[in-house]
């Protein structure tokens, strides 16, 4: 695997210099947008193929990001860092029935990427402790899947500043599965229209795959 890195940059020298400027101090700088996604594809191939739908999701959401270029910087501890690899976080049930963190490496190939999800979770749920990659650009994820919610909304801490989706369970009509997901972010990295992009492409990618 290729190492990963992150550096300091000058905020000034980005294109989110006005954002660093209005937003690094905020006292709530977290905005959160919410989508409904036509998921019928990826239900479908979910089955077809036997693999998890979480999985997928979590490399649609990878793939839609690799296309935004904010995705790669981050505010940290009141600086701007920029990142060379991207990884998609995914909540683990473990063998002590707790929860733990799985961080896992953003990679084009599918097959890779499923290989990676399916070792790196199992591994979490035995040992009941924590994968992070703290070199990468970590996307959140929280899939409520048993209960039907129609939207949540990520607590600010401070010092968790990582964009972050949440979804529930999907929804079946005659047609069209559909999932309503919340997407937040803090808005020294993106603008509500870079969010919004990512979010078509996040539709698209799921469309296509």
């Amino acid at each position: 695997m290729n190492e990963t890195m992150k550096q300091e940059i000058n905020p000034k020298e980005t294109s989110r210099a006005y954002a660093f400027e209005m937003w690094m101090n905020a006292p709530m700088p977290m905005v959160t947008l919410f989508k409904t996604l036509d998921v019928t594809r990826l239900v479908k191939l979910s089955k077809r193929r036997n693999l998890k739908f979480n999985m997928l999701m979590c490399w649609c959401i990878g793939k839609a990001a690799s296309k935004v270029k904010e995705f790669y910087l981050l505010p940290e501890a009141g600086k701007l860092m920029q990142f060379d690899s991207l990884a998609v976080n995914t909540i683990v049930l473990n063998k002590e029935n707790e929860v733990s963190s799985c961080d896992i490496p953003f990679s084009e190939d599918l097959s890779a990427f499923n290989e990676q999800y399916l070792r790196l979770t199992k591994e979490v749920a035995e040992a009941c402790r924590n994968h992070d990659l703290p070199d990468s650009m970590v996307i959140g994820t929280s899939a409520l899947a048993q209960y039907d919610i129609d939207g949540a909304v990520g607590m600010y801490s401070g010092i968790y500043n990582n964009p972050f989706l949440i979804w529930a369970k999907y929804k079946r009509s005659f047609f069209r599965t559909t999932l309503k997901v919340s997407f937040q972010f803090h808005h020294t990295q993106m603008d509500g229209a870079q969010a919004a992009r990512f979010l078509d492409e996040l539709q698209r990618t799921i469309r296509s795959l």
